[in-house]
């Protein structure tokens, strides 16, 4: 099926001149279409609801409501569309971003299992090896996890290396380390094999990933839900990053002496090193 920007441009020298100021505002707009409804469409592009209407029908749509729906399937899938809910009422940009970061993160943490939480945390503390494997939009919750947990605790590793496969990371793994899974949608094809791979071999993962991701998280034995949910066109990690903190905080806990001597050591090594500025006095 045509995406409808690719439509209206199909049947463009076709439509009324009432029609084609709906288009045009579509086409204008098309990002932030998903936040409005067909009153706003109408009113916002100067036409009637029943033009709106006649618009999509003549598109292939049983109403406006279809399209909709069709939209947010795109955006659950991760393609970046926008929503500008708010802006005609005059609500700030930044104001609106903090509401909705603010959601996800309570989201989050009012849906994290303690028990789940402090499972996971003792596993990764006692495991022989901790792999971090994330790629696409994951490599960076997965960069900035491995280098909180690798001062809490030694062999933390990030899977694959730039231009590197995966296989020869997973093949010296056991049942006494962990995978830390970090798969967000429009993630590479190779997650659910790997995940199932892993299970067979009775290797314990830590999964975070977004909430619609059903299906992989019945194959991790800790999963951790990540709302990614954003205002703009992209997603947002912020409640990620969180999450990744506390991960390596509760780890860190969990072998407290060792993890601040480990700490103490590495500092000592960036001052012998002349590694990080120092602080101004």
């Amino acid at each position: 099926m045509q995406p409808l920007n690719e439509r209206l441009r199909a049947h463009y020298e076709s439509l009324s001149p009432q029609e084609r100021r709906v288009a045009d505002f579509i086409l204008d707009h098309y990002d932030d279409l998903i936040s409005y409804n067909s009153a706003e469409l109408a009113r916002l592009s100067g036409a009637s609801k029943p033009t709106v209407s006649r618009l999509f029908k003549r598109l292939g749509y049983s109403g406006y409501k279809a399209l909709r729906d069709e939209l947010r399937a795109l955006r659950q899938s991760g393609v970046p569309l926008a929503d500008a809910r708010g802006l005609a009422d005059g609500d700030t940009l930044p104001a609106r971003h903090y509401q909705q970061e603010l959601a996800n993160l309570n989201r989050c943490l009012a849906g994290l299992d303690a028990t789940r939480l402090g499972e996971a945390a003792s596993a990764l503390a006692g495991a022989g090896q901790v792999l971090i494997v994330g790629q696409r939009n994951a490599y960076p919750v997965a960069l900035h996890l491995r280098q909180q947990l690798i001062q809490a605790r030694g062999r933390v590793r990030l899977a694959p290396q730039p231009g590197q496969t995966l296989a020869e990371d997973l093949v010296d793994l056991t049942e006494d380390d962990v995978v830390v899974v970090v798969a967000f949608r429009r993630r590479p094809r190779l997650m659910p094999p790997l995940l199932k791979n892993l299970k067979q071999r009775r290797i314990p993962v830590l999964l975070l990933c977004e909430p619609e991701a059903r299906a992989l998280t019945a194959l991790a034995r800790w999963p951790f839900p990540v709302p990614l949910d954003s205002l703009s066109a992209f997603d947002s990690y912020a409640a990620a990053m969180s999450l990744a903190s506390l991960l390596a905080n509760a780890v860190l806990h969990e072998a407290l002496a060792d993890g601040r001597r480990r700490i103490h050591e590495i500092t000592d090594l960036y001052d012998d090193l002349d590694e990080l500025e120092k602080p101004s006095p």
